[in-house]
């Protein structure tokens, strides 16, 4: 079954406010997992029937923060639960707007920092171990059921996972899809520069003919029933056989509706994904790129990144806003999981 999605009517009634709604709540902890070194810094939004105190999450040079209430009682549930795998370089604070979006909207929304693909820590030759993220993802889930307190509030059969750009693609791989390493090395010989995934990787000696077996390995995870993947990356490299078994719902978010980065374009004329899966809802944003997906930018945010000459991830497309992206993504989302 595949199924258009009209975003207007979602969008006039569901906005995306500057600062988290004082219900929303944050909780942060740590996990252990057999594939890591260390432990898996990770958190979860969730909705706040009893304040504490308000805290800060996430404010810096370069994007502004949300406000939550730290570490507040839970309703006794059961509510969905929903686990967010942020992208390349980023953090489980990169996407504190959205899980508290979604958080408001009565979901558990569970974060974690991915080892070696976080800020500052970023690798090129450790983004391509993508069945280390899924298995992070796996990690986060397992120790929340673990948990007595976490456990009795989970709807078991409304868990989730979603992912934003690397994300996307780990949380695709948990649904089931695998990646074939000598199509995404045939890609990124014939695109070259011109792709920003395949520039990245070739800058940090990433060798496209000896893949590591992370990249094309079975990352199926059966507990999640539905996946987001919002512009996922390497979708070049999709092995046809695998993407029509998946069989859960899959919403692909695009981001733009002119999609200029040929490594997310997943349209029939792009990789293709979206004629794979047998049950797939494409949402197209309209008035945005990438970075659109990245917090609210402080005003100074453009001028350091000049400064500093880093990507222009403050920028969007001319006359979009971003907050407005961003109420629009988050709308269609919890239509597609029924918020």
């Amino acid at each position: 079954m595949k199924r258009a999605l009209s975003l207007s009517a979602l969008t006039a009634t569901l906005t995306c406010p500057a600062l988290a709604d004082p219900a929303v709540g944050f909780d942060s902890f740590d996990v252990s997992a057999d594939h890591r070194s260390g432990l898996i810094a990770a958190g979860i939004w969730s909705p706040a029937p009893i304040p504490t105190y308000i805290t800060r999450i996430g404010n810096d040079l370069v994007f502004e923060g949300l406000d939550a209430y730290m570490a507040p009682a839970l309703p006794d549930g059961p509510l969905p639960l929903i686990i967010i795998s942020h992208g390349s370089g980023s953090s489980m604070i990169g996407t504190a707007w959205l899980a508290s979006g979604l958080a408001e909207q009565g979901a558990l929304v569970a974060v974690m920092n991915h080892p070696g693909t976080t800020s500052g820590d970023s690798s090129p030759r450790r983004t391509v171990r993508l069945a280390e993220r899924a298995a992070d993802v796996s990690a986060v889930l397992d120790h929340l059921l673990a948990d007595p307190y976490f456990a009795t509030r989970i709807d078991a059969d409304r868990i989730s996972a979603l992912g934003f750009s690397l994300g996307g693609s780990t949380v695709l791989g948990l649904a089931g899809l695998r990646l074939d390493a000598e199509a995404y090395g045939a890609y990124c010989t014939e695109q070259g520069d011109a792709a920003q995934d395949c520039r990245f990787l070739a800058r940090g000696g990433v060798d496209f003919d000896t893949l590591p077996p992370e990249f094309s390995a079975d990352m199926g995870d059966p507990r999640f029933g539905r996946v987001i993947a919002v512009d996922p990356g390497f979708t070049y490299a999709a092995v046809p056989s695998s993407a029509a078994e998946v069989d859960i719902p899959v919403q692909i978010v695009s981001l733009g509706q002119d999609f200029p980065w040929p490594t997310t374009d997943v349209r029939s004329e792009g990789s293709g994904l979206i004629d794979m899966l047998p049950q797939v809802e494409h949402a197209i944003i309209p008035d945005a790129h990438h970075f659109s997906f990245l917090p609210i930018c402080t005003e100074m945010a453009p001028q350091l990144l000049i400064e500093e000459g880093e990507d222009p991830i403050c920028d969007d497309p001319e006359g979009s806003d971003r907050a407005t992206v961003h109420a629009a993504s988050l709308a269609a989302i919890a239509a597609f999981l029924d918020l």
